[in-house]
């Protein structure tokens, strides 16, 4: 693993797997992301990776102009390092998910995105009878339904095409997604084709529904297979969902991690206590890593350890 002298704090705004009927505080319009996402800056992260939903009913969306509602405003306020992801559920034909989800990201080339490494079965539809009676929008409950036929796209042909429009003729480093072991071995298979070229920032996934889950020697054997894989060409991140968020991103930063927190990931502030906002995480584990002698990275910092090309060079 590349070893770093700052540890990068990464923010995930909203997602896409959870639903208003959850929190009445999780992030939904435009103007409730931006200062979501300009609160985490300010308190210490130096990423936000940022989904889009509609702002009448909070739904998860693909539409480039919600996007746009809120990656300027959000690059005038901060200067953190704007993510944008590329695994936004959608329904439709696979031409139609794959075209849905590359939108944003083909069109606003921002500094960085996420790069999921391979397929991933979502199980929100477990959910559905405990949240019945606090559903807000019809829409919940038929996606939490669907969830049970869904699975996340992503072929090699994906994969060979966001390396190429994205990192290749954009400049967009990657944010690696890997919810299992075999996620590692994906990433080096087309690192071996050249598709992509280290060094890889790899975000280890611990704790969502039908991932890989939160016992401490996934977390080891995580970082030991990266190594074995990819000897010093990478930086290392953890995170990990709802409760477990803030153990297993305290565990990875002490074994020499990155870290993500964020309402995406957790909606969870504490024991029984709702996050109000990402800030709310983000100050948690950054006491955790000052209290550990870690310094948190600026955004700046954060683009020389990662090698992007800079917020002067996006499209928005």
């Amino acid at each position: 693993m590349r070893q770093a002298d700052k540890i990068i704090i990464t923010s995930a705004t909203t997602g896409a797997m959870h639903m208003p009927c959850m929190s009445p505080y999780l992030p939904l319009t435009p103007e409730q992301i931006v200062e979501d996402s300009v609160k985490a800056a300010d308190a210490g992260a130096a990423i936000i990776h940022l989904h889009a939903r509609r702002p009448e009913d909070g739904m998860p969306t693909t539409d480039v102009n919600v996007y746009e509602a809120f990656l300027k405003p959000l690059k005038e306020r901060t200067n953190a390092i704007i993510n944008i992801t590329t695994g936004q559920p959608h329904f439709g034909t696979p031409e139609e998910v794959i075209e849905a989800r590359l939108a944003a990201p083909l069109k606003f080339a921002p500094e960085m995105c996420s790069f999921n490494m391979g397929p991933m079965n979502p199980a929100p539809w477990v959910l559905q009878q405990r949240l019945e009676g606090k559903i807000k929008f019809d829409w919940e409950r038929s996606f939490m339904a669907a969830s049970k036929q869904m699975t996340m796209i992503n072929t090699y042909a994906l994969m060979e095409r966001i390396a190429k429009e994205l990192g290749e003729e954009r400049g967009i480093v990657f944010e690696y997604e890997c919810f299992d072991i075999g996620h590692l071995y994906a990433l080096a298979l087309i690192a071996d084709r050249g598709w992509v070229k280290p060094p890889f920032f790899v975000q280890s996934i611990f704790g969502f529904l039908g991932g890989l889950g939160t016992e401490a020697d996934h977390l080891v054997h995580m970082r030991q297979t990266a190594d074995r894989l990819f000897g010093d060409d990478y930086a290392w991140s953890v995170l990990a969902a709802g409760r477990e968020q803030i153990r297993m991103t305290t565990l990875g930063a002490a074994m020499g991690s990155h870290v993500r927190v964020g309402m995406e990931d957790s909606l969870w502030a504490g024991k029984g206590e709702l996050a109000r906002s990402s800030a709310d995480q983000v100050v948690r584990i950054r006491t955790i890593l000052e209290q550990l002698s870690l310094e948190p990275a600026s955004p700046d910092e954060a683009r020389a350890i990662l090698g992007t090309k800079g917020a002067h060079n996006v499209g928005f």
